[in-house]
């Protein structure tokens, strides 16, 4: 069983995209530093899953939640479900996302364009809107946006990504705005990181990735974990509005 705080007990968090790489290290530091976690994706035995690994683990409760984040109509649901479930919802991590890659602008397809910002920017904003709208409610609230150093360094493959996390760059000023001061909301920008993900990497794309960062290796996941749970404990209290790049330096690099 892992180390665990009290640093979010009694507060219920809800992570979309829980179930693997980054959002599953996040949802478990959650769990860990006290919270029940919600873990969500779109696929249920997944999240049933994880959940059960996640409670193994830290020995705090963790529950499933199927949810696909780009249907509309499912957020508001699905937010009332775990406040009517656990009393509350006090955390938000928007980090589900999809990253296709294309070989050129002229062959991105409409529905890849869509899908594209229904995941990863029309999803999140709703899902802020309506549970922002309970946080104020119940006095209180953090929400932590997952974008990516992409928003910033675009490539002409990921444009369409880096332009949907762009947007939630944006979403997340707005945000910070709109439910001021009762609720904060932060976003971080991830790096390269050893997930899922950089496992289908070979070894000369490892290596072009690598030497561009001033770390000189990728991140763990626990590097950014450890700031999702500060981001939505009072110690964050002044931290809002933020765009935090966790990227070992990437974006330092011209």
């Amino acid at each position: 069983m892992s180390e665990k705080s009290t640093l979010l007990a009694g507060k219920v968090a809800l992570v979309t995209g829980a179930t693997r790489g980054l959002g599953k290290a996040m949802a478990q530091a959650l769990s860990e530093a006290g919270a029940t976690v919600i873990v969500s994706s779109r696929k249920a035995d997944q999240c049933e899953s994880v959940a059960a690994e996640i409670t193994a683990a830290t020995g705090q409760a963790a529950y499933p939640l199927a949810l696909h984040v780009g249907d509309w109509d499912s957020i508001e649901p699905a937010v009332d479900q775990i406040v009517r479930e656990h009393g509350s919802i006090d955390i938000v991590v928007n980090n589900a996302g999809i990253a296709p890659l294309a070989p050129s602008a002229l062959e991105v397809s409409e529905a890849l364009f869509t899908k594209t910002i229904d995941v990863n920017l029309k999803g999140p904003f709703r899902l802020m809107a309506v549970a922002g709208d309970r946080m104020v409610t119940a006095g209180g609230g953090s929400i932590v946006n997952i974008s990516s150093i992409g928003a910033e360094r675009p490539s002409p493959p990921e444009a369409t990504y880096a332009a949907s996390k762009n947007g939630l760059n944006a979403l997340t000023r707005a945000f910070a705005q709109e439910y001021a001061p009762t609720v904060r909301v932060n976003c971080i920008m991830p790096g390269a990181f050893a997930s899922d993900m950089a496992a289908d990497w070979d070894s000369e794309f490892l290596g072009l990735v690598v030497n561009r960062l001033p770390a000189g290796r990728l991140g763990d996941p626990a590097e950014i974990a450890g700031l999702v749970v500060h981001l939505a404990s009072d110690q964050a209290g002044y931290t809002t509005g933020a765009l935090i790049p966790v990227d070992g330096g990437r974006t330092a690099v011209y």
